[in-house]
């Protein structure tokens, strides 16, 4: 039985982000993508702290609490709304069961996730370190300080709670090297609880890496997880595999046709997509008008961008730079120039050079000159790289033309925030979106403003490009940053950090001490003989207990006066420990109050020390001084305990002594330049203000996503023609529109789902397996017929029970039994007296395929002329061959071989040898099965 429920992205929502699905498949569980929602959207006027929480809160809460029990993992995209989410709760939900991608998806996720992670981290505080003292609210962090999860996240300005859930970027770099990585049209047979699955990545086109996944079960068949796909060519990918071209005949790749389950996205069926050239044309025009255009796009989005607008450069000769901003930006570069096995497209084809030819030649003599120059569209010779706003307009001043690329394309948070702040400002500069963007973010805001303003033929779901719009207003943005903590603060917080040092080094010291006693207590104590026999010790050990005893005399000459019979006198609030520790403080009884001494009779080398206590007689009596913990030797039952510690001490100076000095410089100067690199953050604190930018650029938006519209959605989804078909990441308007177009479609499924967020739906019945042993005679009696490379067989028997065995064994059944028990159970009712019952005659069943075209090429290899008229037709015989006059003999040796819509073959003639012949050749293309 199949299970599916949608945590997050799911059918007729408003919100169709981030993607995140549960299949359960018998009793293993498979999370579907495991995407990040945007975590800094816009305040609105209606949020307050009693209302619903955050959008992404039902969608957490879902997750962390099935992270747990999930038994697989798999991703299909390298964006965050695909796989944004999966660090944290990887490190911190549960989420440690085996993963599986493709290589390039897990070096995008991680760049998308690091630079998504640090980008909020370097403006706001996302929770993690709870305030233990006043000193953190400044934003600063103690060391040693605790780390809880799910911690709450400052309260914004509007007065809303927002429970963020943010990785670290260790925990990014931790949780996608621990993802599997597979490569196209690879087949894994997973292991363990999971046994019996096999999954199979294949191209999804959209971006780099994006699959489409097939999960086999042996009880639930086939299922299909299509989501994001784009079956058009671009400049650096191909098209989904999911469609074949028409140059290789069109129609569905075989592996992927009728499926059991298909599991798809319709969030763009009622959108039409303006034509590419009109969209690259809009792009690059203006591009070149506008002295500064503001670009804000998302990873996925990087590399097409880059590719189209570096071979423009080229082509057109333009001066003025291409600005990437981003902290990762460079980092990925590296990443896809390693990965170039996974590009298509035209980059492979052709290298657009400055006289606007392929280049092939310069690019031979590129290759001999040096690496970078042969890596063809991906050398982006025209590209910046920045990694903060700041670095950008040192470097150029905001009157100077260029084009900046900035992200993340929502605008929530980052780079692109603070660059439209300051741009946005400028009259004729070109604010230009990319994509729609999450709803609720300033991005969302913007491309409403932007497609409200045009007319309705040319909004941007008819297929039409729009016009920019010129934005006035003054726009209120809460703007986010982190600033070092100066004057007062920085002295405030630095003295409660260094009490804070303080006492948690007081602390460290007292468990040392109570460790020590402990220790010592633990020690085996000796007898008395024992202890008279310890005066032949080493000398080391004579000397050890010689100062102690000197050191605690000294102490008890400093803090107390000797007192006749032994006895002493302490005064009010006097102590013996240093540290306080002993002190009686202001409970001790009055002066002339006689107390007991704490002098105990003492063994051993150390009465042999001068001692201010003496007797009458002039002899030295042996006393031990309070308090005292008696140093023993540990020993075992082969003599002494071995201090493994010592060991490994002498070990490593051995190793160090061993070393060279050129050794020894090398790792001085290893560490002090990792020092340089990781300097220790000044302290700092959070701060929040209000932005009101003063709008006067102008507005303009260009489809850019990469993602099947309408017309190629319902063309796909009846070819795929799938049994069962579950919709998913669509609005409601888009989810109605592929239910009519496929309930229009006779031969399409009638059983299509769309679940909203948190429903559960059940395909199929449970089904349960049993162990059962074939006799011998059973296996005797089969008749196996061939197919591919199995033997299949019909079985007919009956269940017993042996004695000897737990497993129940199938043995032929006797006729004669079938026989009388048919007559004892049928009715003699309209029964002629004396006739026999009824017998239901055994039916074949015929196994596999049949492909005309293999059936055409056999009947060939035997003399017998066969030719395809089309609709599935093939005619054999004499009017099969070309140019011969049809004839009344010529039709009567004609046999006609048809397949239907619903698998059925059926040979159509007269009886004739070349009937016979070709019903032979049918059968032996087929596994026949004789009940």
């Amino acid at each position: 039985m199949i299970t599916f429920t949608p945590l997050s992205g799911a059918a007729r929502s408003d919100h169709t982000a981030p993607l995140a699905y549960v299949l359960q498949v018998d009793d293993v569980r498979i999370l579907l993508d495991c995407g990040s929602p945007d975590w800094c959207p816009e305040a609105t006027k209606g949020e307050t702290e009693e209302g619903d929480g955050p959008a992404w809160e039902k969608y957490c809460d879902s997750l962390k609490e099935c992270a747990p029990s999930v038994d697989l993992v798999l991703l299909s995209h390298g964006d965050l709304s695909h796989s944004g989410l999966y660090p944290y709760a990887h490190a911190n939900w549960g989420l440690t069961a085996p993963a599986y991608t493709t290589l390039p998806v897990q070096a995008m996720a991680r760049v998308a996730a690091s630079e998504d992670v640090e980008g909020i981290r370097d403006e706001q505080d996302v929770g993690d370190n709870p305030p233990a003292d006043s000193a953190l609210e400044a934003g600063g962090d103690i060391p040693g300080s605790p780390t809880p999860y799910d911690a709450a996240s400052p309260t914004s300005s509007s007065g809303t709670k927002r429970r963020k859930y943010v990785a670290t970027l260790q925990q990014v770099v931790d949780a996608f090297d621990s993802v599997n990585v597979l490569r196209y049209s690879q087949p894994c047979h997973l292991q363990g609880k999971c046994q019996g699955l096999t999954i199979i990545p294949f191209n999804s086109g959209h971006s780099l890496g994006g699959t489409i996944w097939k999960i086999r079960s042996p009880s639930a068949g086939t299922i299909l997880y299509a989501v994001d796909m784009n079956h058009m060519r671009e400049r650096h990918l191909d098209g989904t595999v999911l469609i074949r071209q028409a140059s290789a005949g069109g129609g569905v790749f075989e592996s992927l046709a009728r499926p059991d389950l298909l599991i798809t996205d319709a969030e763009r069926a009622s959108v039409t997509t303006a034509r590419r050239k009109d969209r690259d044309a809009a792009l690059l025009g203006k591009s070149i008008a506008s002295p500064t255009l503001m670009n804000f796009i998302g990873h996925s989005l990087v590399l097409e961008l880059l590719v189209l607008l570096d071979q423009h450069w080229n082509f057109s000769r333009l001066k003025y730079p291409i600005c990437l901003l981003s902290r990762t930006g460079q980092e990925m570069l590296t990443f896809i120039r390693s990965m170039m096995e996974w590009f298509g497209g035209t980059i492979s084809k052709e290298d657009v050079g400055e006289n606007g030819t392929d280049g092939r030649r310069d690019r031979r003599r590129r290759d001999d000159d040096h690496d970078e120059e042969a890596l063809g569209a991906f050398a982006l010779r025209h590209v910046e790289f920045f990694l903060s706003p700041q670095a950008l307009t040192s470097t150029y001043s905001s009157k100077d033309p260029k084009l900046i690329l900035a992200v993340p394309a929502t605008l929530s948070h980052g780079p692109s925030r603070m660059i439209f702040a300051e741009f946005a400002e400028i009259p004729d500069n070109v604010v230009l979106l990319t994509g729609r963007s999450e709803p609720g973010t300033l991005g969302r805001v913007l491309f409403d403003k932007w497609n409200d303003s045009q007319r309705e033929e040319a909004k941007w779901d008819r297929g039409k490009i729009g016009s920019n719009i010129m934005m006035d207003g003054v726009l209120r943005l809460e703007m986010h940053s982190k600033v070092p903590l100066q004057g007062a603060e920085l002295e405030e917080f630095l003295t409660k950090e260094r009490a804070a040092r303080e006492k948690a080094a007081a602390q460290q010291a007292a468990l040392a001490r109570n460790q020590r006693m402990l220790e010592a207590d633990e020690a085996e104590s000796e007898s008395d003989d024992e202890s008279d026999s310890s005066n032949s010790d080493s000398e080391e050990e004579n000397e050890v207990e010689r100062t102690l005893g000197e050191d605690l005399m000294d102490t008890a000459e400093e803090g107390a006066k000797p007192a006749r019979n032994g006895r002493a006198k302490r005064k009010r609030g006097q102590g013996v420990d240093a540290d306080g520790d002993w002190a009686m403080g202001g409970n001790e009884p009055d002066e002339g109050v006689t107390r007991i001494s704490f002098d105990i009779y003492l063994k051993g080398n150390v009465a042999k020390t001068t001692s201010f206590f003496k007797s009458a007689e002039g002899q030295t009596q042996r006393f031990r001084m309070f308090p005292y913990v008696e140093k023993k030797r540990r020993v075992d039952e082969y003599g002494e305990t071995v201090d493994v510690g010592m060991w490994l001490r002498k070990g490593k100076a051995l190793e160090e002594d061993t070393e060279s000095e050129e050794v020894k410089e090398a790792k001085k100067r290893k560490e002090e330049e990792e020092a340089k690199k990781t300097p220790r953050e000044p302290p700092s604190k959070f701060v929040t203000t209000i932005a009101e930018v003063q709008l006067a650029c102008r507005l303009f938006f260009v489809d850019l996503e990469g993602l099947n519209d309408g017309r190629a959605v319902k063309t796909i989804v009846p070819q795929v023609n799938p049994r069962k078909m579950i919709l998913v990441h669509a609005p409601a308007t888009a989810t109605d529109a592929l239910i009519e177009s496929c309930a229009n479609i006779k031969a399409m499924t009638k059983e299509i789902y769309a679940p909203a967020q948190g429903d559960t739906v059940q395909i199929g019945q449970h089904t349960n397996s049993f162990s059962i042993s074939l006799s011998d005679e059973l296996l005797a009696s089969l008749k196996m017929s061939r197919f591919e490379d199995n033997e299949v067989g019909y079985v007919s028997g009956r269940v017993s029970s042996l004695a000897s065995s737990t497993i129940p064994v199938l043995e032929p059944a006797a006729i004669s039994h079938f026989q009388s028990a048919s007559t004892l159970h049928q009715p003699l009712r309209g029964r002629t007296l004396g006739s026999r019952p009824t017998q239901s005659l055994p039916q074949s069943t015929m196994i596999g395929e049949l492909k005309l075209t293999a059936l055409k090429t056999r009947l060939a290899s035997i003399g017998v002329q066969a030719e395809l008229v089309g609709e599935g037709v093939l005619i054999c015989g004499a009017a099969a061959k070309k140019g011969a006059s049809i004839t009344l003999d010529s039709l009567g040796d004609s046999v006609a071989v048809r397949k239907t819509a619903r698998g059925r073959v059926e040979v159509e003639g007269s009886v004739s040898d070349v009937y016979y012949v070709v019903r032979r050749e049918v059968y032996s293309l087929l596994a026949l099965v004789a009940a």
